[in-house]
């Protein structure tokens, strides 16, 4: 079973639209959304554990330009939802 985990992100502002696209770009992210409030952007990953979801979020989310702060987010427990596949573990 995968370990679905949100991404939260505070971007430079106008460039939400930019990093949401670049989050697509990434096999790990089932969705990019843009919000109002707190947070700019909100990517839903789908990864096979712990140490790749870090390695993500540190080496490869966190380097993406105008990302200025992230906050993960994992989930313990879905009660309504899809059980997504991992592609390439």
């Amino acid at each position: 079973m995968p370990i679905i985990a949100f991404v939260l992100f505070k971007v430079a502002s106008g460039t939400e639209r930019e990093v949401a696209q670049k989050m697509t770009e990434f096999q790990e992210v089932i969705s990019a959304d843009i919000v109002f409030g707190e947070y700019d952007v909100i990517g839903r990953m789908a990864i096979s554990d712990l140490n790749k979801l870090e390695e993500l979020v540190s080496e490869s989310i966190r380097t993406v330009p105008n990302v200025l702060v992230t906050s993960t987010m994992i989930i313990s427990k879905e009660y309504k939802g899809k059980n997504f596949r991992i592609k390439n573990t």
